[in-house]
């Protein structure tokens, strides 16, 4: 029997409920309609009056999980999509980040994103949210990229203190899959190595952590081993390990879906550059979305993001530098 990423995430939930009383879950929908994605589903049945459907404001929603979180709780809450946080970017950067270096009063909320592109989704449900919130101090950036990240480290945001981000992918809800959920799992702030090689480092996160590995797998017939590091989390970013990487291939193409312009595949670059310059046998590259909105047809929008393919084509083309 296997389990589902978006599984994994309700499983997540679902232990974090019954472990803490302290916890409850709030949003649009969340409650007997299970939420947009199911992500909550059969929860409020399970555990009456802790999952809880919200006014359709997502200002209100983060403030009143910050009042409960101040008054001891650990609220979990779903966005229905990351978009539509930035209605509640106020409560976020400048209320929960900031509580405990002014107060020195914790702030243990999780904010889950539904975040990324799928096939149609269009301008508006289809952002990648990340590098704006891990721009500010005071906030957790996680982006997990596998089923067992998925539930691992939502567990881990419930029980720390800070306010998190969790940015789970909207295309791996039901297209990634794992046998069981294992019971150990790596920290936050800590990088995976999903792949070794020795000619070129990958550096990617969330959904493009699988287009990086196919990637691998292609340029492996060619006699090219890739190595690929997932960064699980942006904020913290894990640099001993991607320096590390670059250190035995000499060779650095970072990957995100989000928009080119700053982000985290800038900030990884510019702290190779800075820290580890001596390192690189040719100039780091990255490859993001094009810098237009997200676009509707699904033709355009598998060209608008990075896709193995268009992976592949910057690989060669550092390889070659």
């Amino acid at each position: 029997m296997s389990i589902t990423y978006l599984e994994a995430i309700r499983e997540a939930q679902a232990r974090a409920l019954a472990e803490d009383p302290r916890v409850f879950i709030y949003g649009q929908d969340v409650g007997a309609f299970g939420g947009a994605f199911k992500a909550t589903k059969n929860l409020a049945e399970e555990f009456p009056g802790r999952v809880i459907d919200s006014p359709i404001s997502e200002d209100a929603i983060i403030g009143l999980a910050i009042g409960a979180a101040i008054d001891g709780m650990r609220p979990i809450v779903e966005m229905q999509f990351a978009d539509f946080s930035a209605v509640g970017f106020n409560q976020v950067i400048n209320q929960a980040a900031t509580l405990y270096w002014r107060t020195r009063v914790p702030c243990p909320i999780t904010i889950r994103l539904p975040a990324g592109g799928t096939s149609g989704s269009g301008p508006f449900h289809s952002q990648n949210m990340e590098a704006i919130y891990a721009h500010y101090p005071g906030l957790v950036v996680m982006t997990p990229a596998t089923v067992e990240d998925a539930y691992h480290m939502l567990l881990e945001a419930v029980a720390i203190d800070d306010p998190v981000i969790f940015c789970e992918h909207k295309y791996l809800y039901y297209h990634l899959k794992a046998d069981k959920l294992p019971g150990d799992a790596m920290p936050t702030g800590k990088a995976r190595i999903a792949r070794e090689g020795r000619d070129l480092t990958i550096v990617a996160y969330s959904a493009m952590v699988h287009e990086a590995l196919a990637v691998a797998e292609e340029l492996a017939s060619e006699g090219t081993e890739i190595e690929v590091v997932d960064l699980r989390s942006v904020k913290p970013l894990d640099t001993d390990t991607v320096m590390a990487s670059v250190a035995r291939t000499g060779r650095l193409l970072c990957v995100g879906e989000a928009w080119p312009w700053g982000g985290v595949t800038a900030e990884v670059m510019a702290r190779v550059a800075g820290e580890g310059f001596g390192l690189l046998d040719a100039p780091p590259q990255r490859l993001n979305a094009k810098d237009t909105p997200v676009p509707y047809h699904p033709n355009l929008w598998a060209a608008h993001r990075p896709t193995a393919r268009s992976i592949a084509t910057a690989a060669r083309n550092v390889l070659r530098l």
